[in-house]
């Protein structure tokens, strides 16, 4: 009887169900503290608006928020969850937190699949401990749920089932349109390695990770020649498979047409995040910050780095530690490209959340170099897991989304008290302010206020729009001042004024007024001020109230 392969044997030790449990508990108990946090952000602007719309009127087109045209895949989820357990921030994290779970499942029997159950459960790991990862987990966006799918995906693909990776992958675009980049890039590169036979098979062995035996060069013209080609023919057209998605893709994009008149979003949506990235400058930076984010963003440098060095020495020789196969490391390289190239070209804001469906083929990839070179690679992936956790709290030394580690946190507590604060003590006032509090104090069920309050909008707090709005000081009674972004003590860059320009032309970088100054341009008096970890928020009072409280 021949011997059962490795790759048959490894993915039974575990259950999955039980794999899903114990990531699920794991993940719970670690965000439990951030449960009953008010929504953040994209959240209260975007994605909590459409659901609760979908909710209330069964429509998959906001009404309350103009539509991005985002698939409705999370959207309809959320509402799910409300209409059973009810319309509350915790349920609506824990539903995430479900999401992440079974996104994390999809990396271990990935990695499990294509190496083995050791590195599957250190790139698991590192991957729910990573700080992007690890904040997304319990926000409501899509792109965790997109990369979750997608890995699924690509677990299925390097099985060659193909049915099931056509399914996966529809899914994936249905929770967000961008995950249709990777069917892409993986129709392109099997028919490149159809067409040139110089590259790897593109499915995994049926043992994963073996090497085939080196084979005898072929005669000129023989047979077995004509029957390769053909079967690389009907390997082509099965390719056609992972060209599915692009049917519930289009579904979608046609139904939102017919609803709204737009294809990609209301035209503000497409040209911040399509015609105003097109210039070449922009998208040489943007892919260089793409780059970052997938290699090295969040201390994921100190894995990437290990990877790296690992490869100068040979692999451990004590036992058999085969790589991934060439073709599977040569299809996540057209992933990864594809993305890069792609999130270079589009989306006004560089958020590393978008680039969560490669990382975890990196993080894959690099732990297992590890485990196969490396031979306290243990020791190596745990100082990464606490580097990785130390993301959490202590913040880079360059500029990022709060939404990439605890920040966000920061700065829903900073808004929570401010805005109960200008709730109590002004209750039928006018505020001056800018998105996104102009959401939290007009939307009282993303949970900052009790009851709608009156906004004054303004785009940010720049010099030039706190000035502009000093103008207008009798149209408000009072303003809500905050940072609207990190500013390291020390940035990495601060020096070089070429960098600030670039981002004041291509990013939307800008200054925010501290309030002490915003008081004094607008003419008024600081009556509340907190700073949390390099963020800070304030109230300010306008003349016109003060005088009023002074007559009565």
């Amino acid at each position: 009887m021949a011997p059962v392969a490795r790759g048959e044997i490894e993915p039974r030790r575990f259950h999955p169900a039980l794999v899903f449990a114990l990531l699920f508990v794991g993940l719970f108990a670690l965000h439990l503290p951030l449960l009953r946090l008010p929504y953040f952000w994209d959240e209260a602007g975007y994605y909590v608006p459409a659901a609760r719309d979908l909710l209330l009127t069964g429509t998959l087109i906001p009404h309350s928020t103009l539509s991005n045209a985002h698939p409705p895949l999370v959207i309809a989820y959320l509402a799910l969850w409300w209409k059973i357990a009810g319309y509350a921030p915790e349920v609506t994290r824990t539903a995430m937190l479900v999401i992440a779970a079974f996104s994390l499942l999809g990396v271990f029997r990935l990695a499990q699949r294509i190496a083995n159950t050791e590195v599957a459960i250190a790139s698991t790991l590192c991957t729910a401990l990573y700080p992007v990862f690890f904040a997304q987990s319990s926000l409501a966006h899509l792109d965790l749920a997109a990369a979750g799918l997608t890995v699924w995906g690509l677990r299925a693909y390097a099985e060659d089932r193909r049915a099931a990776t056509a399914f996966w992958f529809s899914l994936a675009t249905l929770a967000k349109e961008t995950a249709i980049l990777a069917p892409l890039a993986l129709f392109v590169w099997k028919c490149s390695a159809a067409i040139l036979p110089v590259f790897p098979s593109a499915s995994c062995p049926r043992d994963a990770g073996e090497t085939p035996p080196p084979q005898p060069p072929r005669p000129v013209l023989s047979e077995a020649q004509g029957t390769g080609a053909l079967h690389s023919g009907q390997r082509s057209l099965r390719s056609i498979l992972l060209l599915v998605p692009l049917i519930p893709f289009g579904l979608w994009y046609a139904y939102h047409y017919l609803r709204t008149g737009f294809v990609f979003g209301n035209p503000e949506f497409f040209r911040y995040n399509v015609e105003a990235t097109l210039h070449p400058l922009r998208v040489l930076l943007a892919l260089v910050m793409r780059l970052w984010q997938t290699f090295g963003y969040m201390n994921l440098y100190l894995l990437t780095l290990a990877a790296l060095l690992a490869m100068w020495g040979p692999p451990l020789q004590d036992k058999a530690r085969p790589r991934i196969a060439g073709g599977i490391q040569l299809s996540f390289l057209a992933v990864i490209v594809a993305y890069g190239l792609v999130m270079a070209l589009i989306g006004g804001a560089v958020l590393a959340r978008y680039m969560l469906p490669v990382v975890p083929l990196v993080i894959i990839v690099c732990v297992s170099t590890l485990w196969r070179r490396v031979r306290l690679w243990r020791g190596v992936v745990a100082i990464v897991a606490l580097a990785f956790v130390a993301g959490w709290f202590v913040n880079p030394p360059y500029g990022f989304s709060l939404e990439d580690n605890f920040a966000y946190r920061d700065y829903i507590l900073l808004h929570e008290r401010a805005e109960q604060f200008v709730e109590a003590r002004y209750p039928m006032a006018r505020v001056l302010t800018a998105w996104p509090a102009s959401d939290e104090l007009t939307r009282a069920y993303l949970g900052y206020v009790t009851r709608p309050m009156r906004v004054f909008r303004i785009e940010d707090f720049t010099a030039e729009q706190l000035m502009s709005a000093a103008d207008r000081r009798s149209s408000f009674d009072l303003a809500l001042v905050f940072s609207t972004k990190y500013e390291p003590p020390y940035p990495l860059l601060g020096r070089w004024h070429l960098w600030q320009e670039w981002k004041a032309r291509f990013f939307d970088y800008h200054r925010d007024v501290p309030p002490p100054a915003a008081a004094q341009i607008l003419g008024g008096h600081l009556v509340y001020t907190e700073t949390r970890h390099g963020q800070w928020v304030g109230v300010i009072e306008m003349e016109q109230v003060m005088e009023a409280q002074a007559t009565r």
